[in-house]
């Protein structure tokens, strides 16, 4: 069986059904099943793919679009410490692109990529909702507003284990 693939039991099988019947009765059922998926595992193994697509009623293209279109889901588990900028507008406009030039030469990752040790992925969003307080980083599920690049080295330092 390949790596990644569910036996009939599996917990990732498992936990996708159960996500399934939790949401099925939902208007627009696959992106709350996907962050149930996300929230559990931290990514969103594309074992899943095929488990949602027919119990959906979708193509296998159509959960693999919506997986890679929205930048909150990942196809692959983060590696270390899993930071996450806010590039949107309101962001970008008090400093969000000087702060993730810093953030790539700090971690040694590029957006969406793993630090060379693996201690550290970096990736990118378009809206936290904490507008009034950017630029906004995430560092291990917890958010901080008014980040400026020596501050962001000291959530990164202070998140490490």
């Amino acid at each position: 069986m390949k790596p990644g693939a569910m036996a009939g039991g599996s917990p990732l099988e498992r936990h996708v059904r159960s996500a399934i019947a939790a949401h099925r009765a939902d208007r627009g059922a696959l992106l709350p099943i996907l962050h149930d998926i996300q929230a559990e595992f931290g990514y969103v193994d594309p074992a899943a793919v095929p488990i949602l697509a027919e119990a959906l009623n979708l193509s296998r293209a159509d959960v693999h679009g919506v997986i890679s279109f929205y930048h909150d889901f990942r196809a692959s588990a983060a590696a270390g410490t899993h930071v996450r900028i806010c590039r949107a507008e309101a962001c970008q406009a008090v400093g969000a692109d000087a702060l993730v030039e810093h953030a790539k030469t700090s971690l040694g990752a590029d957006v969406g990529g793993t630090s060379p040790g693996g201690d550290a992925t970096l990736d990118q969003v378009f809206c936290f909702g904490n507008c009034a307080l950017g630029p906004t980083v995430e560092v291990n599920g917890r958010l901080a507003g008014r980040v400026t690049p020596e501050r962001f080295d000291a959530l990164v330092n202070a998140a490490k284990p």
